[in-house]
């Protein structure tokens, strides 16, 4: 292949045609089947966990727990998140393995016969919980009085990541400014949609790796994760993509696949050497995964009668959930965005992640960029309003060329 070629997709005939093997539709004749357990609790502490009466079940192989967790930590970014919560957990990690601080924390995997048999059998688990204070919105998370939810990192507040830009003299930018526009901005939590819900089939291959067929963003990230909580050597677990599905960012971080891969190697433990699939429906899948954050930003802009930026002040705090998945990434480029592809001299910006007992915020189409942009925009159709002056033409006037300085 050389440059002005134009190479065929090695997917793109049999997607078109229909045989491109989805990790869905992949399913062996002699299949398990694996459901995984939500807590159900945005913020509570496991106290017992039985499984007896979902081990009574007919057709109900095995039950997993946190107890079969070698290492309970992971995360694509921080390990900050328990593999499976449970009072049974090792305790080899340094977030606390009992702790809910979402509704769709896993607390265990049941594998039957049938998808129906494990469904049957994740009702019959029991678990007494001590609920915790709510924390569902920046404002509860950030009160002087809050609940912090990961005390193990150390800081006295639930804002745990936090970014700066300091440019130029904000004072006399003020000064220059003859207008100025303030305004406040929510964004709200987005959900991908992608066609195909997580799903994946897992098994030990004829070289004994515990090997996950699914699909995902970071082969080699989810390697890393699975083999982490696993006690592991990456070299000893194997990921495979099958077709994807679609994604949009929403399966960089972990869902079904160490779950799978938990169940996978501790069956082989005990003789069950069946391959085990795991398929999302779209409720769970919903519940499941992360979506984009949701937000407050605040922006304020000065400007001249004729239109020219002086001054930028800007405060972002982006809503990072239970858990940080992607979020200290995502943030720099919000805290970037902000200052929209404009010339500015003057800028203070102040951008910070938080934790809150919601479902987590991590990476979708953008990865932060269209949250900074929407806010930065909409106070330019403001200034622009408040001119006179035609929205065009006055990014046109701020608009960055080839050698001006970028906001930082």
């Amino acid at each position: 292949m050389s440059v002005g070629q134009s190479p065929v997709r090695h997917d793109a005939a049999p997607k078109a045609d229909g045989s491109a093997e989805y990790a869905g539709d992949a399913v062996a004749n002699n299949a398990l089947h694996a459901v995984i357990v939500f807590s159900g609790k945005p913020h509570a502490r496991m106290l017992s966990m039985s499984t007896a009466a979902a081990r009574a079940v007919t057709g109900v192989v095995d039950v997993i727990t946190a107890s079969d967790a070698p290492v309970n930590e992971y995360g694509l970014t921080m390990r900050d998140q328990p593999a499976l919560v449970g009072a049974d957990h090792t305790g080899i990690a340094a977030v606390d393995g009992a702790i809910s601080r979402w509704e769709a924390d896993q607390i265990a995997v049941v594998i039957g016969e049938t998808r129906a048999v494990a469904s049957a059998g994740a009702a019959a688990i029991e678990v007494d919980w001590e609920d915790l204070p709510l924390l569902n919105s920046i404002d509860e998370a950030l009160a002087d009085d809050a609940a912090l939810l990961h005390p193990e990192n150390g800081l006295p507040t639930n804002a745990y990541h936090a970014l700066k830009i300091r440019k130029g003299d904000l004072a006399a930018g003020w000064a220059e400014a003859d207008i100025v526009i303030d305004g406040t901005y929510t964004v709200p939590h987005q959900e991908h949609a992608y066609l195909q819900p997580e799903a994946g089939t897992a098994y030990i291959d004829d070289e004994g790796r515990v090997t996950i067929e699914g699909g995902g963003q970071w082969t080699s990230e989810d390697r890393e994760q699975v083999a982490h909580v696993l006690g592991l050597r990456n070299e000893q677990v194997r990921i495979i993509y099958k077709a994807i599905g679609g994604a949009f960012g929403g399966k960089e971080d972990m869902s079904i696949q160490i779950a799978l891969g938990l169940a996978a190697m501790r069956l082989a433990e005990r003789g069950e050497h069946r391959p085990i699939h795991c398929r999302w429906s779209r409720e769970e899948s919903i519940v499941g995964h992360h979506k984009r954050h949701r937000g407050r930003i605040h922006v304020r802009l000065g400007a001249t009668n004729d239109g020219i930026i002086t001054a930028l002040e800007a405060d972002v705090t982006l809503d990072a959930g239970a858990y940080n998945y992607t979020s200290n990434k995502v943030l720099g480029n919000t805290h970037l965005a902000v200052g929209g592809s404009y010339r500015v001299a003057n800028a203070c910006i102040d951008s910070r992640a938080v934790y809150t007992t919601t479902v987590p915020g991590g990476a979708f189409r953008g990865f932060g960029g269209p949250q900074g942009a929407f806010a930065i925009e909409s106070s330019m159709n403001k200034l622009a309003e408040a001119l006179k002056i035609d929205p065009v033409d006055l990014r046109l006037r701020n608009a960055v060329i080839d050698g001006d300085e970028g906001i930082t």
